[in-house]
């Protein structure tokens, strides 16, 4: 049975809402991801009317652009009219301060603004900016999975066990990602590691020995190859939930610091889709922590191959189109940007005016 906000449970029009209406959402954990910059995203786990569950990946300033676009909407402040109702109110933008204890303290704040927006009359619900935010996309659901903090069975007591000589007869699983345990109680996993399985904690979690090591570790980052006898049910359910993961996005940046001794190359990976147009402020401070160089200037190189130097955000929407011109010609692997960057010293302008 699922509680319903009070809010909603007396409206009659509620029965009417398609199962699909989010009724509860919350965050399951915080991750961090190494884009352009660092930034942390919440993992949040959303219930729907019709009882389904899943998960999806939001950064603050997805919450703050709608509220902002709900505001515009829906406060009296705003437009004063028939539909109008009390917004709940979002924790502030906050410009200093860790990154990583700035995402956790707004995990209750964040938490009692999802309570409070799922429990706005029924026509607000409705609204597809609310429907959208909360909608699985098809990049939420190709998220490679984490052992959610929430979700974590209580730690206990692990006693060990061996596990039987006849190796190829028990039950056993591979590691299809590498998983990093947190405390004794549970397993640290390599891509490719074997672990026999000896029981099944909860739905998510099950217990088993890596060499001579035993402890908890979280299904999703394995694949099964011999279930557990108890198990035998949800065989099938754990080989296709493992057959359709994709991979984390990750893109290659291919960059180099032009010096008079040489050039040094490098290529980095960032989590940020190939289509992203960074800033120019994120590309200049990405570029000095990779090279190491604090006075540096950012250039491209244009069709006729004359190295153009960067100096703002306008400068990168152009390199990034006329990268599609010429992407075409050069044969690049997949994941990688079509444009390059080409870093030098600040004062070094001989770059601009010689062949390399």
């Amino acid at each position: 049975s699922m509680s319903l906000p009070q809010q909603l449970r007396d409206e009659s029009d509620f029965d009417q809402l398609p199962d699909n209406i989010p009724v509860t959402a919350t965050i399951a954990d915080i991750e961090e991801k190494k884009g352009f910059i660092v930034y942390y995203r919440f993992v949040i786990e959303v219930k729907a009317k019709g009882n389904s569950k899943y998960l999806i990946y939001r950064r603050y300033r997805q919450f703050f652009t709608l509220h902002q676009s709900l505001e515009l909407k829906y406060s009296a402040e705003a437009q004063p009219g028939y539909y109008t109702c009390q917004l709940p109110t979002l924790p502030g933008k906050v410009f200093m301060g860790n990154k990583k204890e700035i995402a956790e303290s707004r995990i209750p704040e964040l938490n009692n603004y999802m309570k409070r927006l799922l429990c706005l009359p029924t026509w607000v619900l409705l609204d597809d900016l609310i429907r959208m935010f909360f909608y699985q996309t098809e990049s939420d659901g190709q998220q490679v999975p984490r052992a959610l903090r929430r979700l974590r069975p209580p730690t206990r007591r692990v006693k060990t066990v061996k596990p039987k000589t006849d190796l190829l007869s028990t039950p056993r699983a591979e590691a299809v990602f590498d998983f990093s345990g947190s405390g004794r109680l549970e397993l640290s996993l390599k891509a490719g590691d074997v672990i026999f399985l000896l029981r099944r904690v909860n739905a998510d979690w099950l217990e088993g020995t890596l060499r001579d090591k035993t402890g908890i570790f979280p299904e999703s980052f394995v694949n099964i190859i011999k279930p557990l006898p108890e198990s035998d049910s949800d065989e099938e359910g754990g080989a296709s939930k493992s057959g359709n993961r994709a991979q984390s996005s990750y893109s290659c940046l291919r960059c180099y610091l032009l010096q008079p001794e040489g050039i040094d190359t490098r290529d980095i990976c960032v989590e940020e889709d190939l289509s992203i147009q960074p800033s120019y402020e994120d590309l200049l401070s990405q570029m000095r922590a990779v090279f190491q160089v604090e006075d540096i200037a950012l250039n491209y190189r244009d069709p006729e191959g004359d190295l153009i130097r960067i100096l703002d955000d306008e400068d990168v929407t152009l390199m990034v189109q006329e990268s599609k011109q010429t992407g075409s010609k050069v044969k690049r692997p997949v994941n990688q940007f079509p444009w390059e960057l080409l870093v030098t010293h600040a004062k070094d302008l001989s770059v601009y005016n010689t062949e390399y």
